[in-house]
C-alpha cells in the first residue's frame, strides 16, 4: 500500500527554524499523533503536510512521488482542521457545511450535509445560525466537514479542543471509522484520544537550537522560493 512520507523535513518559520531532519511514514489506516511543548512546530508540521506551507528543506512524497510534483493532487487528498473555526456566523450549521460537501461532490452534498451533522451531534440544529453556536458546537461542525467532504487524509490540529465526552467520543468514533476504511490521521493534541495502534512522533527531538546556524541567511533563502508560491490558503479544505 502506498504510503504518505516525510524524508529529512526542515520548517522555517520568519526567522526561526522550526525543525529540522524530521522523518514520518504514514500507512493506510494509519495514525500519528503529535506530541511535544508548545512552540515545537505541531501546527506547522501539520500544515506543511497539507500543502499550505512548503518545507525548507526535505522530500514529502505519497508513494514514489514527490507532493512537489503535484501539490495539486496531493491537496484533494486532505482535509485539514485548523484551530480557528472556519463558521460563518450569518449562515446556518447546514449552510456553513453544505459549502465544504459540494467543493467535494454536488451531487451527495445535501445528504451528506445531514448525515455529518447527525454523526457530530448536531442534528436538530441545522437552521441555527453560526453566531448561535456555542464553542463546543462550532467544534463538532468543523469536525463534521471531515464527513460531508472526504479525503484520505485527516490532518488536525487540537481537534478536542472545546469538545465535552460525548463530543471526544464521537471524534473518535469518526477516526476509526476512517481508518478502517483505510484513510490515514495525523493529529496534535495535548488530550487523551484513543488511537489504537497509532505511531507517536515527539517534536521536541527535531527542535534546532536558535543559535545554531545563520538563520537570516536561511530566511533570505526560503523568501526567494517562496515569491511564486501559492498562497497559505489554496486547496485547503
Amino acid at each position: 500500500m502506498t504510503d504518505f512520507t516525510g524524508t529529512d523535513l526542515a520548517c522555517l518559520r520568519g526567522q526561526r527554524l522550526v525543525f529540522a531532519g524530521l522523518d514520518f511514514a504514514l500507512p493506510s489506516g494509519g495514525a500519528l499523533v503529535l506530541t511535544g511543548p508548545n512552540g515545537t512546530g505541531k501546527s506547522s508540521l501539520l500544515r506543511l503536510m497539507a500543502g499550505l506551507i512548503r518545507p525548507f528543506a526535505g522530500r514529502l512524497a505519497w508513494g514514489e512521488a514527490a507532493v512537489a510534483d503535484d501539490p495539486d493532487a496531493h491537496r484533494a487528498r486532505v482535509a485539514y482542521v485548523g484551530h480557528a473555526e472556519a463558521v460563518k456566523p450569518v449562515l446556518s450549521a447546514q449552510d456553513n457545511l453544505t459549502f465544504w460537501a459540494r467543493l467535494s461532490d454536488p451531487r451527495e452534498a445535501v445528504a451528506r450535509t445531514r448525515l455529518a451533522l447527525e454523526e457530530v451531534g448536531l442534528g436538530g440544529l441545522e437552521e441555527v445560525p453560526g453566531r448561535y453556536l456555542s464553542a463546543g458546537q462550532k467544534r463538532r461542525l468543523s469536525l463534521a466537514r471531515l464527513l460531508a467532504a472526504p479525503a484520505d487524509l485527516w490532518l488536525l490540529d487540537e481537534p478536542s479542543v472545546g469538545l465535552d465526552a460525548d463530543g471526544r467520543r464521537r471524534l473518535e468514533g469518526m477516526i476509526a471509522r476512517h481508518r478502517d476504511r483505510g484513510g490515514r490521521v495525523a493529529l496534535s493534541t495535548h488530550a487523551e484520544i484513543a488511537l489504537p495502534g497509532a505511531g507517536r512522533l515527539d517534536l521536541a527531538r527535531f527542535a534546532v537550537d536558535p543559535a545554531a546556524g545563520d538563520l537570516m541567511e536561511a530566511g533570505e533563502a526560503v523568501a526567494e522560493r517562496e515569491e511564486d508560491a501559492p498562497g497559505e490558503g489554496a486547496g485547503a479544505r
